[in-house]
């Protein structure tokens, strides 16, 4: 019976010692709603009222873990899958782990180099300056900021140092952004993949946030436009600063020729892109986006935030009517619980996707619960 009980006793130690020095964690989060939009243009007119998904937040569950491996450096991974909550079907492609999928090392010194499919580093940097947080749709700045409407990149090698006295920084090369393209699944060279360039600065210091990123697309040579003759590249800068009362947000970018495809221009009626996948080449095209913002927290359970944005190209190139763009949203959440929370939102958007005359005009509600 001594034996026994020093056999468990050994056992119970050893396990741990195992749990202090490995962690793994299962979660979630699961975002529904209904929601009317109406897009009008010249010759159409289409409405509807649905239930809708993955307003607030994408719907998710994962897998995260680390191990120690001694003197600050931890192995981590990250398996996060993306799914619709109404239909239970997979999202992102269709990839069973959409949104995220990496393996790396973590050093307290010297920060964190991962390998596998994420947010490219402008999504990381301006989510803190966008007061939709890059969500809510059409509402959201990516929608006029192409390459920060969490564009994620396949093939991803990317780099980020630990804080340096409030600076962080990313550095990122995709040997080949999305695998599932048709002008370059299965390709051997180095040419006929979509190779991309992400870096994004951050510096964080009390009520002051301000961030930098600059996104390049080289496309594989079977694209439209390719050969070289468009790069497809994005830059951008922006910031907030928090009065505490009153937080105040505002951003500028530039994008070369052609464009990051967001929800606006990958579904607009006379714009649909899908099937060139994360971007739309337009060799010469040249657009500048603004946006400004604000967020009010009421109490400690509600906030109330929205934005004006305007992405203004210098040509036609793009769409071949290209007029500029504007989108107007408001937004507000109210929090039961730290996990459980109610959201609504309208936005309107002019010119929609720099199309001449087109509107959207979007509303919902939703409920959203972290697990």
């Amino acid at each position: 019976m001594n034996k026994k009980l020093l056999a468990v006793a050994l056992t119970a130690a050893c396990a741990g010692v195992a749990h202090a020095e490995t962690n793994v964690t299962l979660y979630g989060l699961i975002d529904v709603g209904v929601g009317y939009e109406r897009i009008k243009g010249d010759g159409f007119h289409a409405t509807r009222f649905s239930e809708v998904q993955n307003t607030q937040n994408g719907s998710r569950f994962g897998l995260k873990g680390t191990e120690d491996l001694g003197d600050g450096l931890s192995a981590v991974f990250v398996l996060e899958n993306g799914f619709g909550p109404t239909d239970g079907r997979l999202q992102q492609g269709s990839r069973l782990f959409g949104r995220q999928a990496t393996l790396g090392l973590d050093s307290k010194s010297w920060g964190r180099i991962e390998f596998g499919r994420q947010t490219n580093m402008a999504t990381k940097v301006f989510t803190p300056v966008d007061p939709f947080a890059t969500n809510f749709n059409s509402a959201n700045m990516g929608t006029t900021f192409g390459a920060l409407n969490t564009m994620r990149l396949d093939n991803l090698v990317l780099y980020q140092t630990p804080n340096l006295g409030g600076f962080k920084l990313g550095v990122g090369y995709s040997f080949n952004a999305d695998d599932t393209r048709t002008d370059n699944s299965g390709r051997f060279n180095t040419s006929d993949n979509n190779r991309s360039i992400t870096t994004g600065l951050s510096y964080a210091n009390g009520p002051v946030y301000l961030a930098a990123s600059y996104d390049r697309m080289n496309p594989t040579d079977a694209a439209v436009g390719g050969q070289n003759e468009a790069k497809l590249s994005q830059w951008a800068l922006g910031g907030y600063y928090d009065f505490e009362v009153l937080k105040i947000h505002a951003a500028v970018s530039q994008t070369r020729d052609g464009w990051f495809i967001g929800q606006a221009l990958a579904t607009s009626p006379g714009g649909d892109y899908s099937d060139l996948g994360s971007y739309k080449l337009a060799d010469g095209f040249k657009a500048t986006s603004t946006m400004l913002g604000f967020t009010v927290p009421v109490g400690s359970s509600t906030a109330v935030f929205g934005s004006w944005q305007r992405a203004k190209p210098d040509n036609d190139k793009l769409t071949g009517d290209d007029k500029t763009f504007n989108v107007y949203g408001l937004g507000a959440t109210y929090a039961f619980s730290k996990r459980t929370n109610v959201y609504a939102y309208a936005s309107y958007g002019d010119n929609y996707a720099f199309h001449d005359g087109v509107t959207d005009t979007a509303v919902a509600i939703g409920l959203r619960h972290t697990f």
